[in-house]
């Protein structure tokens, strides 16, 4: 009788184990997941305000990250980051190559950062043009209308760190919360 006594109090330890442990990574499924999306954005959309450049990376032709600041406009409705550069510079060669692209804005009092990963597309549409433009930006155009071109960056994740917030990242791996779109 002793060792069938043995096999049920494992069995009953083991059962007991399994459900502390699925207990246990349920509550830390809930503090990775614990940031609504509204408040990410909200946190994203503060630090990208107070952050005049950003840093768009390309890949050049070999694959290779190439890193530059811009001076981005605000995102849209939709997330979508619009920039304006010159249709002849590496960027945009880079972009027509390979569209993904990795944007990085650091908040100016070091209070954390927004890294968007997506999509970009070079736009020459006059109309989109007309509205994101800077006029401080006139004296690099000599012939807008050829010149200048769009950079329309469609996120399909953005991380947020915003330490003012208590947004942070996963306390042993440090990975921050995302939004996926």
């Amino acid at each position: 009788m002793k060792p069938f006594q043995n096999v049920h109090a494992i069995l009953v330890a083991m059962v007991l184990a399994l459900g502390a442990l699925a207990f246990a990574i349920q509550g830390l499924a809930q503090e990775t997941e614990a940031v609504p999306r509204d408040t990410l954005l909200a946190a994203a959309k503060d630090i990208m305000a107070q952050t005049r450049f950003c840093v768009l990376v390309t890949l050049d032709e070999s694959g290779h990250p190439r890193a530059r600041a811009m001076d981005p406009f605000m995102p849209d409705e939709n997330m979508v980051i619009y920039m304006g550069t010159n249709s002849m510079t590496r960027k945009a060669k880079d972009i027509k190559k390979d569209p993904r692209v990795t944007l990085y804005y650091d908040h100016p009092q070091k209070a954390g950062y927004v890294v968007v990963y997506g999509t970009a597309n070079l736009v020459d549409d006059p109309e989109l043009k007309a509205k994101w433009f800077k006029e401080e930006w006139a004296r690099f155009y000599t012939d807008r209308e050829k010149e200048y071109i769009l950079i329309a960056v469609t996120p399909k994740k953005i991380e947020v760190l915003d330490y003012t917030r208590g947004v942070m990242g996963d306390e042993k791996t440090w990975i921050p919360p995302s939004v996926k779109f």
